[in-house]
């Protein structure tokens, strides 16, 4: 059936059966000459090409079947062909130069049927000739308007889907909207909460021990409800199958192993580290994404480097990051629009930060990020 979908392979498929019952009608009247039927072979082959040429094809079968009367002893059947292409012309041309078509054709049909028939004009004949004209014709319409009102309905349904599909992005974006506002509701009322506790404990933490061991309880009381609030808040957003996660966000520890898979990809990294002291885990997570990023345009878009420098320094109010190499690659990186330094931009604008780059005055290419530390640096713990 798949097959049969196929406009050519379907043609020639009603060409072998027009072919076949115009041979077995010349066969049953005794007419089966080699001439018969090299006419009904004639008559027939046209129509594998109707889909393609349907204007053509009508001429040909017309031309042909009134030639074929010559030929043959007058059977109706020889009218087959031109009808399967007046149909063919209905349902492929637009219904205008349909109507202009049949209303020429119906004239010529009586002409030739009054000329080429023993018949008398008024007779079954011509009713039959006036029906092989009208039927194909009205048969071909109302098949176009089918196929034009079937159009209609898969258009009209693949608009509501997509209207449907429209309004479910709208309505889980209005979803995220008010979880992103509960979480900011949740959260803002236990830091308030929290931080006014806390004060009252350090407080009255040496004048009165009992009151400020109460504001502790209260501090942890609010903190576990709103880690359950959150727990609750953010469980719709994880799929049902999805496992919980388990893997930290990477951070500038990390650093040195990504610095030993580039050195195994023939890049021998050097990693200073400057400074003392904590950086916020959101700071450290962009951080080891910047440095992951511009490791991998290192081997990416500098293929002759053969080292690179990683440079991280904790100042007390931001991160500096400098990651440098001696490749040939820097006129080829992507000063402006890569995706990777796009990326990089982003992530460092995320926390409030900035990222430059640019090839280096003796060959190579840096790129320098500096994140602030809005906070404030938290001392490292003593050793």
């Amino acid at each position: 059936m798949r097959v049969l979908r196929d406009p050519l392979v379907r043609d020639v498929a009603v060409a072998g059966a027009v072919f076949a019952v115009l041979a077995g009608c010349v066969a049953v009247r005794g007419e089966a000459s080699p001439a018969a039927l090299g006419v009904c072979l004639a008559s027939s082959l046209p129509l594998a090409a109707r889909s393609a040429s349907p204007l053509a094809v009508l001429g040909a079968t017309v031309v042909i079947a009134v030639a074929a009367f010559q030929v043959v002893d007058g059977t109706i059947l020889l009218l087959l062909p031109p009808a399967i292409a007046l149909f063919t012309v209905a349902l492929e041309c637009p219904q205008r130069v349909t109507l202009v078509i049949g209303a020429a054709l119906l004239p010529f049909a009586l002409a030739t049927t009054a000329l080429l028939s023993d018949h008398p004009f008024l007779s079954t004949d011509t009713l039959k000739t006036v029906a092989t004209v009208a039927m194909p014709l009205a048969l071909g319409l109302w098949a176009r308007e089918r196929r034009c009102a079937i159009e209609a309905m898969r258009e009209r349904a693949e608009r509501a889907e997509a209207e449907r599909e429209q309004e479910a992005r709208r309505r889980v974006g209005e979803e995220r909207l008010r979880i992103a506002r509960e979480i900011h509701d949740v959260v803002a009322h236990a830091m308030v909460a929290i931080n006014v506790q806390a004060g009252v404990a350090a407080h009255v933490v040496d004048r009165r021990p009992e009151a400020a061991r109460t504001a502790l309880e209260e501090i942890k009381r609010v903190s576990g409800e709103a880690l359950a609030d959150l727990r609750a808040t953010l469980g719709v957003l994880r799929e049902a199958d999805a496992p919980a996660p388990t893997t930290p966000s990477r951070t500038l520890d990390a650093v040195d192993e990504l610095a030993r898979r580039v050195r195994a990809a023939g890049v021998a990294v050097e990693v200073r580290t400057e400074g003392e002291g904590r950086v916020p885990a959101a700071i450290e997570a962009a951080g080891f994404r910047i440095v992951q990023e511009a490791l991998t345009n290192v081997l990416r878009h500098a293929p002759q480097a053969t080292r690179a420098e990683v440079r991280l320094a904790t100042a007390p109010d931001a991160l500096d990051i400098e990651v440098s190499d001696d490749g040939a690659g820097g006129a080829d990186a992507p000063a402006g629009g890569g995706n990777g330094l796009r990326g990089m931009r982003e992530r460092a604008a995320a926390v409030g930060g900035r990222v430059e780059a640019g090839p280096r005055p003796g060959g190579g290419w840096t790129v320098r990020a500096r994140l602030p530390l809005r906070r404030g640096m938290v001392p490292a713990p003593a050793s």
